[in-house]
Order: structure tokens, then C-alpha cells, then sequence
């Protein structure tokens, strides 16, 4: 059973009640010292357990279990319901081992339960019509897999979903993300989330850690909208975010997104492997090299040519937004489409302060992310690239084909005075 308010030292009762952060997995563990300089005055209340335990966020001191409060505070929480919990894991959690979830008060929020709707790049769900938050339960699994990272070369991936990049999850502010995660790794390396969308300790990393064959169950209250990355951190970080485990999570303000006729997922990241001992095998990992930065591919969505072998689509007087990320591990990109100039830039992704306008190229840093909205207005050929060009012979590069509405070539604002012939052998125009 989870300990009576009253039962703990005073030091943590005032911190409760006073909308102060808690960060231990035991109650006991706190005394009147210790209790006092572990605290923080913030308008976010988080209890966690250990590390086979789940984060659980709250704001603005969400009552979620009874015995947390004070008499006058019991009559305002929901009915206690009886529980069971497992020795040693005190404080309000919930917990994640082997993917179940306590029946707790943390249930209580009564939301309605919906199922996400998720893809892989370049495709984006579909905007959010709702104005009222929800349970989002979204499903993910690590699987081990090799991949076609160039026309001639293959590596061995770790992935979400059998897909690098993993999905792209879209939700709103004041939703709860509930991620149901199953590590199904044949290499039988542990895995974990650490999704920059989430307010806690490690992203929620801790709370997903999972061996082969473990299921972990954890939510994570949205406190603030952005395009957000995820990745893996579990050690040694670099090679887990190396091996392709990395997407997008879409927080929506409140307000929704202003609408377009089309939205893309386009994520940007470096693959650091050599040569293997077995000619006839895929390359391997190169730690060195990427302690060092020097990628053998830096690609658009998971392999080079995914943007050029299947680009982008859409038509002329259409509106465009292009949801981009930089999984790094390393290097910053000078993200830009040649012959675009984005009309909107939510630098960082941020969507709460106004965008900057007219903006050629956008810097993204590795973990970093943006938002770029623009008009097809010239049919014919744009083409995707890290404005550190010389990237560009290590794969990145992708195209956006604009094509005609009824013909229309809008010569008033494009003219040529004679056919446009691109370069022999260029790779941005062909």
C-alpha cells in the first residue's frame, strides 16, 4: 500500500503541498536535511520509484492518490481503490515491470483512451482535429535488422519498428503519452527511450529500459508543444543513436497547426562504419571514426538515396510544411531546398513564438529539430541538402517534385529564355 502523507517527515508534506519536485523512488529514504535540499519550487510534481519503474509527470499537483494528502485535501481526491504494489516500491508511480501497469490512482485522470496513429518518414499522421487532451497510447518495439544503406553497402541496423527513422508520433499539449515499449532485439542488447518531449528524469529513459524479450509500460504528461526528437540512451549511447534508433514526436498547441495541403517527415543523421573482415558481409560499426566525426554516410530518412529514389511530391499553389530533424550523433545541419525560400521558420521548433520569415537555410543541431513552411509555386525540380555540401558525396541529398496544375509553368515569376538543361553527372539537379 502506498504510505499515508502523514506517515512522512514534515520536510516532504510541505513540499507536497507546496507544489515542490520530489525525486526519490522511497519515501523512507528522505529525512528533514536531505528532504530540504532536494527540492525545487516548479509547478511540476514528479514521484519516481526505481529504475524498473515508471516516471509519472503531473502539473500543477494532480491529486492521484489519497493517501498523499491532507484530511481537507482526502475529500477533493478520487475514492483510494485497493491496489497492490510491489515491496520496496513506494511513492506514486506506476509501475513498468514486464509491462504492467499498477491499478492505481493514476487512472484516475479519466481521459478518453485513443490508440496513435502512427508512420515512418517521409509520410506524417494526419493533423489533430480534437480540442481536448487524451490518453495517446502508442505501441513501440526495438528490432535488430540489416538495411540497405547505399547501393552497395548494407549495415547492421537497431531500429524502432524495423524502420530507421522510427515512427513519427503526433499529439497535443495536456495529452498523456502512454508508450506500451517492447524490446524484440535478436542481438539480446537492452534498449530504452529517452523521448525530448517529456518533463522527468531522462526523458523517461530510466522508466523503459528493457532486456530482450521485456515489455515496459510508462505515461509522460505533454507539457510543452514542439517537434521533439527520441532516441535510445542506453550506454554506450553514441552507438545506439549510430545504429538508427532515433524519430519524431509532433506536440501540438492547443490550437492545432495552421493547415497545408501537404506535411513531411524528413530526418537527418551520420552512419560511422567501415569495411568488414567478410567481404560478403555489411559494413560494421566504426566507433573510432565517430569519436573522431568523420561519418561514411551522413543521409536524409535512414539510407542514402530515400529522397531521391522516392521523392517528396506535391503540386504547384500548394502549401508545404517539412517536419526536420537531426538525430546527429554529431554534426549540425545547414538545412535547405534550393530554389524554396521558406516562407515560415519555427527555429528549434518552436511553436509558441511567432515564426521568422523569408529564411534561406536553417541551422538544426544534433538532438535538435525545426518546422519550415513554404509555397510550390514554380512547378519542376527542389532539391534537399545539409548546406555543408561536401555531404553531399556522403548521401544527403533528397528531392521535392513540384508538378503543374493545369499546366500552368507561372513564367511571371520563373522565366527561362531557353530549355533548362541540368549539368552531366550533377547530383542536386538530376
Amino acid at each position: 500500500m502506498l504510505r499515508s502523507l502523514r506517515s512522512l517527515p514534515s520536510a516532504i508534506k510541505a513540499a507536497a503541498r507546496s507544489k515542490f519536485v520530489l525525486t526519490t523512488g522511497a519515501a523512507k529514504r528522505f529525512n528533514h536535511s536531505n528532504a530540504s535540499r532536494s527540492v525545487s519550487r516548479i509547478t511540476t510534481v514528479v514521484f519516481l520509484a526505481s529504475a524498473t519503474t515508471a516516471a509519472y509527470v503531473l502539473k500543477d499537483y494532480q491529486p492521484l492518490h489519497a493517501g498523499f494528502f491532507s484530511d481537507d485535501e482526502k475529500k477533493k481526491a478520487p475514492a483510494k481503490q485497493e491496489e497492490k504494489q510491489e515491496e520496496g516500491h513506494e511513492g506514486v508511480i506506476m509501475t513498468a515491470d514486464k509491462g504492467k501497469i499498477c491499478n492505481s490512482e493514476c487512472d484516475s485522470w479519466d481521459l478518453p483512451v485513443v490508440k496513435a496513429v502512427t508512420t515512418f518518414a517521409p509520410n506524417v499522421p494526419p493533423p489533430i482535429e480534437r480540442n481536448y487532451p487524451v490518453r495517446l497510447q502508442v505501441d513501440m518495439e526495438t528490432t535488430s535488422k540489416v538495411m540497405q544503406i547505399s547501393l552497395s553497402d548494407k549495415y547492421p541496423m537497431w531500429t524502432f519498428g524495423d524502420h530507421v527513422p522510427g515512427p513519427f508520433v503526433r499529439a497535443r499539449v495536456g495529452d498523456v503519452m502512454e508508450i506500451r515499449y517492447t524490446n524484440n532485439d535478436a542481438t539480446g542488447v537492452g534498449h530504452n527511450i529517452d523521448f525530448h518531449a517529456v518533463t522527468g528524469p531522462g526523458g523517461g529513459a530510466p522508466c523503459l529500459y528493457a532486456e530482450q524479450g521485456e515489455t515496459k509500460t510508462a505515461r509522460f504528461k505533454l507539457l510543452q508543444p514542439g517537434l521533439f526528437i527520441y532516441h535510445c540512451a542506453a550506454a554506450p549511447v553514441p552507438m545506439h543513436i549510430a545504429n538508427g534508433m532515433y524519430g519524431l514526436v509532433l506536440v501540438e498547441p492547443e490550437q492545432g497547426l495552421p493547415k497545408v495541403d501537404k506535411e513531411f517527415y524528413v530526418l537527418q543523421s551520420e552512419f560511422y562504419a567501415e569495411e568488414s573482415s567478410d567481404p560478403n558481409g555489411p559494413l560494421e560499426p566504426a566507433y573510432a571514426d565517430g569519436i573522431m566525426e568523420h561519418p561514411k554516410y551522413v543521409v536524409f530518412n535512414g539510407r542514402e538515396g530515400a529522397l531521391t529514389e522516392n521523392p517528396l511530391m506535391c503540386k504547384s499553389g500548394e502549401r508545404v510544411r517539412v517536419f526536420f530533424g537531426n538525430a546527429g550523433p554529431n554534426l549540425v545541419s545547414s538545412f535547405h531546398i534550393i530554389g524554396a525560400i521558406f516562407d515560415k521558420v519555427y527555429r528549434d521548433a518552436d511553436l509558441i513564438s511567432p515564426p521568422a520569415r523569408g529564411i534561406q537555410t536553417t541551422l538544426v543541431p544534433a538532438g535538435g529539430a525545426t518546422v519550415v513552411e513554404f509555397d510550390a509555386i514554380v512547378p519542376g525540380n527542389y532539391t534537399l541538402v545539409d548546406h555543408s555540401i561536401f555531404r553531399l558525396e556522403k548521401g544527403c541529398v533528397g528531392f521535392l517534385k513540384v508538378a503543374a496544375q493545369k499546366g500552368d509553368p507561372r513564367k511571371d515569376v520563373y522565366a527561362p529564355g531557353s530549355m533548362p538543361v541540368p549539368c552531366p553527372g550533377c547530383k542536386l539537379h538530376n
